[in-house]
């Protein structure tokens, strides 16, 4: 109740703590990238996913927590499916049956990875 004339203090309203939800979208984000290296970029995500679901737990910045969960998950999915195409590839050379000496199975390690930088082959 206040007085006629008088207004009545209230305080101001502490800022939104948006801190979480924007760790979110950066680890999303970063991780995506980072996949490259040796898939680093997976950690980086599981975290950033960990980090909006809390956020947007809490209510702080629910939006923008939202938005770090979906980035999180687009670099989740592909560094899942980039690991699955490879490790596909690796069993194909791996394969025995199609590629019976060692030799040729190393011709199709070259073959199918050329990214790996294998100067020559080792001495002997």
């Amino acid at each position: 109740m206040s007085v006629p004339g008088y207004q009545s203090y209230s305080p101001p309203a502490p800022p939104e703590r948006k801190g979480m939800a924007v760790a979110s979208i950066v680890l999303g984000l970063v991780g995506l990238p980072a996949l490259v290296l040796c898939g680093a970029g997976l950690a980086l995500a599981l975290a950033g996913l960990i980090i909006g679901i809390v956020a947007a737990v809490r209510g702080n910045g629910r939006g923008l927590a939202f938005a770090g969960i979906g980035c999180s998950l687009v670099t989740l999915a592909v560094g899942a499916a980039a690991a699955v195409w490879l490790l596909t590839k690796a069993a194909e050379c791996g394969d025995e049956g199609r590629y019976p000496d060692e030799s040729s199975r190393q011709r199709c390690v070259e073959r199918e990875f050329p990214f790996t930088g294998r100067v020559g082959s080792p001495p002997g």
